[in-house]
């Protein structure tokens, strides 16, 4: 509550500013200075929450705080879901999702309905796998034909990118300006894999050869024909379903050590470390993300309201077989549906 008023600030000073419009990773120069900060690096949000306006009038009111909400957070992510018509919004944890509920309510004074929190798994190919498709479609007019040939291989675990695509057509089997139209359709198959319905990551594809008609050719029927190709070949890589598992560390008394550990191990946890502080041990976990609702009220009950911790994002990893079963299952019942 006490505030400084300056002339200027230098490179290292710490300053708030008022009635600035920006958002953050912005840089700031001088007049003819040209330079811009590297932007800071922005994990992919694992998890998502439905929400809609209790009252329609709200809704401007709501779409002001999401959009001021986004330029202040780069993690904090909007959507609006295609076929459910809801908006949808992602970030890096339960509470994360919270606060900013509780802000839409607070400082907008807009009641919002929320939907029951989303893991964002992801899906992978665990094997090499080959195709061959031809699209072939013939109508009154001219018709439609391609044929894509290649090899749909796993990414390194370490690799910097989720898909490679890599052009191996030699005398021109499929003419160069098909290739792009053969590359979209296998990017636009990765935003919702055909196991279980989400995003695809960890995937190179080889186009080796294919073939086209000088008339029915062109840029759309090669793009159906990789996505064609893209499903054969992905079913047939052994795909795994992925989750997100969370770096949670938790600051406890000693006391509650126990206890404390043996949940976090229930919670499919693995238990990496621990420190003591004083009365206090801190103890280091990964802990996949779904098994982390509700947990802060389960950590208050359990150690007397004493114990706190804090969660953030580690890596994928793949889920446990029966999991994997239930979420094909669960996804295959709503295309039955829809």
């Amino acid at each position: 509550d006490e505030r400084q008023e300056i002339d200027k600030a230098e490179a290292g000073d710490i300053i708030a500013m008022v009635g600035v419009d920006c958002a953050s990773g912005d840089t700031y120069c001088n007049d003819g200075h040209n330079w811009t900060m590297e932007s800071m690096y922005v994990a992919d949000p694992v998890i998502e929450l439905a929400l809609k306006p209790s009252k329609q009038e709200d809704l401007a009111k709501i779409s002001k705080a999401l959009n001021r909400f986004m330029k202040e957070d780069p993690t904090f992510k909007v959507s609006v879901d295609e076929e459910s018509n809801e908006t949808i919004i992602k970030g890096m944890g339960e509470l994360h999702l919270e606060i900013y509920v509780q802000r839409i309510q607070r400082e907008y004074k807009a009641d919002v309905i929320v939907g029951q929190p989303k893991v964002n798994y992801r899906e992978a190919p665990s094997i090499e796998a080959s195709f061959d498709y031809k699209h072939k479609k013939q109508t009154g007019g001219a018709g439609q034909y391609g044929q894509v040939v290649g090899t749909l291989k796993p990414l390194p675990e370490d690799s910097d990118t989720n898909f490679e695509f890599v052009n191996k057509i030699v005398g021109g089997n499929i003419p160069k300006e098909y290739i792009p139209g053969c590359e979209k359709g296998f990017r636009e198959s990765l935003e919702k894999g055909p196991l279980a319905g989400y995003q695809v990551i960890g995937v190179q594809i080889l186009l080796e050869d294919g073939s086209y008609h000088p008339v029915d050719s062109s840029e759309m029927a090669f793009k159906v024909a990789s996505r064609n190709a893209f499903k054969q070949a992905f079913l047939g890589s052994k795909p795994t379903i992925l989750e997100p598992i969370m770096k949670v560390e938790v600051e406890t008394p000693t006391e509650f050590q126990g206890p404390v550990q043996g949940d976090l191990s229930s919670r499919r946890g693995f238990l990496s470390g621990s420190d003591m502080r004083d009365d206090y041990t801190i103890i280091q976990s990964e802990v996949p993300l779904s098994e982390m609702f509700g947990y802060s009220t389960e950590l208050r009950s359990m150690t007397q309201g004493k114990a706190s911790f804090s969660m953030e994002f580690s890596t994928y990893r793949g889920v446990p077989q029966s999991i994997q079963e239930k979420l094909v299952a669960k996804f295959k019942e709503e295309q039955a549906k829809g």
